[in-house]
C-alpha cells in the first residue's frame, strides 16, 4: 500500500517506521522548506510494545522519505492525519482537493463532531482512530517514544466498511492489533476529557514528566476528569457504552496507584510521559481551553478545572 504520513511528528514517524518495515511504501508530507530543516533521517530510541512483555528497545536511524508537494494524482492509498485538534480544520482544508482516491485515517484528539471537525473531507473517505504511541524529540533531535501493540480504529457501521477494512489490513501487516471501537465519537470525547485532567495536573506538577511515579498527581488528574463526565453526557455520549473506559474515574485511588507504579517501573509506560516536559505545549493549552469553554456553554460546573 502507498501511504502518506501528514507531517513528520512523533506519531507519524513512529507508525511510518512500523508501516514501512512491514513493506508499505511510506512518504511524509511536510511544509515547504522543512526538508532542509529536518534532513532525511530521524534517530529513533523507541520502546516497541509489539515485542516481549514490556517491549523491546529500538535504537536506529530511520530514513524518512519527505515531500513538500501533494497532488490528487500522486496515487496514495492511505493518508494518515495526526495533528493537534486545533489544526484539524486547516489540515482537512488542505487535503480535500488533493486526496485523489485515498482514505484518510484521522489519529488524534477530536472535540467537535468528528466528521465536522475534518470537513470538507468527504465523510465516506474518513476513518477515525487513535494512536497507541507517543513520545517527543529531545534537544539533540532524537525521537524518544513508545508504541504499544495495538491501535484503536473506529467502525461506523455494524460491520467495518471497505475503507475501514483496508486500514485494518495496513496496520495488521505491521503486527499491530486492531482495537475496534463502535462508538468512536464517544470514545474520542472521553479521551479528550481524560487528557484535560492530565494536562490540568501537569500545570500543577510542573509537567507530565514530573507526574511519573506520583500517585497523588494521578489521583488528582482522575478526579478532575471524573467531574467532566457530565460534560460528555450533556453532549450526547451514552456512558453505559463505555463502562470499561470510565473505570479509572470511578476507581481513582486504585487506578492512580497502578499508574504511578507503571510509569515508574514499566519502560513503555514511563516513555509515554517522559518526553512531555512543557506543560504549556499548544495542544495541551488548547485541550484545556476548549474543555472549559464547552463546560461554560453547557452550564456544567467544573470547579477543579476552573481553579
Amino acid at each position: 500500500m502507498r501511504i502518506l504520513m501528514f507531517g513528520r511528528g512523533v506519531i507519524a514517524t513512529i507508525y511510518g517506521h512500523a508501516l514501512q518495515a512491514a513493506g508499505h511504501q511510506v512518504e511524509f508530507y511536510v511544509r515547504p522548506g522543512r526538508i532542509a530543516q529536518y534532513g532525511d533521517t530521524v534517530r529513533l530510541d523507541v520502546i516497541d510494545g509489539r515485542r516481549k512483555p514490556f517491549g523491546r528497545r529500538v535504537r536506529e536511524p530511520y530514513r524518512t522519505p519527505l515531500r513538500e508537494t501533494l497532488d490528487a494524482t500522486d496515487g496514495f492509498d492511505l493518508i494518515v492525519l495526526s495533528v493537534g485538534h486545533h489544526h484539524l480544520a486547516e489540515a482537512a482544508a488542505f487535503l480535500a482537493p488533493r486526496l485523489g482516491a485515498a482514505t484518510v485515517l484521522v489519529l488524534g484528539n477530536v472535540w467537535e463532531e468528528p466528521l465536522a471537525a475534518v470537513a470538507p473531507l468527504p465523510a465516506d473517505r474518513v476513518v477515525l482512530g487513535f494512536s497507541q504511541a507517543g513520545g517527543g524529540f529531545d534537544e539533540d533531535g532524537v525521537l524518544r517514544g513508545a508504541m504499544m501493540s495495538s491501535i484503536i480504529i473506529g467502525t461506523t457501521e455494524t460491520t467495518p466498511t471497505p475503507r475501514e477494512r483496508e486500514v485494518f489490513a495496513a496496520f495488521e501487516l505491521a503486527d499491530l492489533t486492531i482495537r475496534q471501537e463502535k462508538d468512536i465519537r464517544g470514545w474520542l470525547w472521553l479521551h479528550f476529557i481524560a487528557d484535560a485532567g492530565m494536562f490540568d495536573q501537569a500545570l500543577r506538577s510542573g509537567s507530565l514528566a514530573d507526574m511519573i511515579g506520583d500517585r497523588r498527581a494521578f489521583h488528582d488528574a482522575l478526579l478532575t476528569t471524573r467531574e467532566l463526565l457530565p460534560l460528555v453526557e450533556a453532549r450526547g455520549v451514552d456512558l453505559g457504552r463505555h463502562r470499561t473506559g470510565t473505570i479509572p474515574f470511578r476507581r481513582p485511588r486504585l487506578v492512580a496507584t497502578a499508574m504511578a507504579w507503571a510509569t515508574k517501573l514499566v519502560p513503555i509506560a514511563r516513555r509515554s510521559l517522559a518526553a512531555h516536559t512543557d506543560p504549556h505545549a499548544p495542544e495541551a493549552r488548547a485541550v484545556l481551553d476548549d474543555t472549559m469553554r464547552e463546560a461554560r456553554r453547557l452550564g456544567i460546573p467544573t470547579p477543579r478545572l476552573e481553579r
